[in-house]
């Protein structure tokens, strides 16, 4: 059944379904957050409880704002947006360089858990350029795709790899300032999301067998020299990072130390059984129990039951975007859509996989559950997007406007 209210010229979309599965993530987190109110070593629980709730807040707010605008309109400030946060990047690149050399940060860029990756705002809050990097990221490949396919309707090899060439030199360059903060789950993260893109592009089978065959040749190229060239992997690749891989490969041989995070995490859940041990428990102490280990804090609460909604909430998620997806008939917004559930799906897979001990630890947090102000944030910017072309809230939206604008809109952005 359509409704329609006309306030103005502007049309707003709301797809209900996904906002109802949006308000059920909400709900999940605000009461994993709640469980691990005892396990919190930093800071107090009712304040990250409650920044949680504000930044659920902003996040829908910010979604309705995106939804009063036309897709169309948004895609013209991805640039200047770029550009923005490639500024922020450098900005901490020196302070990290300053912090090594001088031994001081730069104002506003202080060093945490040894990255320099935040800019810390005082009264406000924190703030990660990487995390709404990557939603930039996705729009401006999604629209460098759909410009190369509408000029080239029958692409060769040379064409293909001109794209390739002009997605490079967009995403490559804040790669490496992400790496060298160091945030490695973050370029992660970038790489499978614009990899995943691009298997959905129609570009060259080739190219995407180069792509991956690079990948696992890095992975595999790090494996002999961690377990054969020791010595000379430590001349590049920190103490740190390496002391993760002995954490994984073996959670009991430094319980105090490296393998702490994994060690007690599958000792919470191994133990808690069916039902877990109820609300608020302490027993069994998890380190950064409200962002990267929440799965694991839940897991103590409820158990197998608890572990069982959160994975099933995810999966639903995921399953609702690749149903937008499949529905959509934009080039462009259905490819910025495959690239949230990319990014979604592999963020799942990787923190669940980390704590489970599948995975090693990469400090990657679980979406939409884990507390954080610039994940949620940059999350509802992309949810943003998405259910202004979502072809469900079209038929069970409200809108607000003239039908006839909303038609030549719709008309006009096929052209981006």
């Amino acid at each position: 059944m359509k409704h329609k209210i006309k306030i103005g010229k502007h049309t707003l979309r709301i797809d209900i379904g996904f906002i109802l599965i949006l308000l059920w993530m909400c709900a999940l987190s605000c009461l994993a957050l709640y469980t691990s109110f005892n396990l919190i070593s930093i800071g107090s629980g009712t304040r990250y409880l409650v920044m949680q709730i504000i930044w659920y807040i902003v996040g829908f707010t910010t979604m309705g704002i995106i939804g009063y605008f036309h897709n169309r309109v948004l895609y013209r400030y991805m640039r200047p947006a770029y550009n923005f946060l490639m500024g922020c990047l450098v900005y901490l690149f020196l302070s990290m360089v300053c912090s090594r050399l001088l031994h001081f940060n730069l104002p506003l860029a202080p060093t945490l858990n040894g990255a320099v990756s935040w800019f810390q705002i005082p009264f406000i809050s924190s703030f990660q350029p990487s995390e709404f990097l990557k939603i930039v990221l996705i729009v401006m490949t999604a629209q460098t795709i759909t410009s190369f396919q509408k000029k080239h309707k029958n692409p060769t090899m040379h064409d293909d790899l001109r794209m390739l060439w002009e997605i490079g030199k967009v995403v490559l360059p804040p790669l490496v300032l992400i790496f060298l903060q160091p945030d490695t789950g973050v370029c992660i993260i970038i790489f499978v999301t614009i990899l995943v893109m691009l298997m959905c592009s129609g570009i060259r089978k080739q190219y995407i067998w180069i792509l991956l065959s690079l990948a696992v040749l890095a992975i595999g190229g790090f494996f002999y020299l961690y377990f054969f060239q020791e010595d000379f992997l430590h001349s590049f690749v920190s103490s740190y990072r390496l002391q993760r891989i002995d954490a994984w490969l073996d959670p009991e041989s430094n319980i105090r130390g490296s393998s702490n995070q994994l060690y007690t995490a599958l000792l919470s859940l191994g133990s808690s059984g069916l039902t877990g041990y109820g609300l608020q428990p302490n027993i069994i102490a998890i380190p950064e129990a409200h962002t990267d280990f929440i799965f694991a804090a839940f897991g103590q609460s409820f158990g197998l039951i608890g572990t069982t909604v959160i994975v099933l909430s995810c999966f639903g998620l995921d399953l609702y975007l690749c149903k937008i997806a499949y529905n959509m008939r934009n080039r462009t917004d259905r490819l910025i859509v495959i690239g949230v559930i990319g990014m979604l799906f592999y963020q799942q897979i990787q923190n669940l996989g980390m704590i489970v001990g599948l995975l090693p630890i990469t400090g990657i947090t679980l979406p939409l559950i884990s507390y954080g102000g610039s994940s949620i944030l940059s999350y509802f910017i992309a949810f943003g997007f998405i259910s202004n072309s979502s072809p469900q809230a079209r038929k069970k939206g409200i809108r607000i406007g003239k039908l006839k604008k909303r038609t030549s809109a719709n008309k006009g952005s096929s052209n981006v």
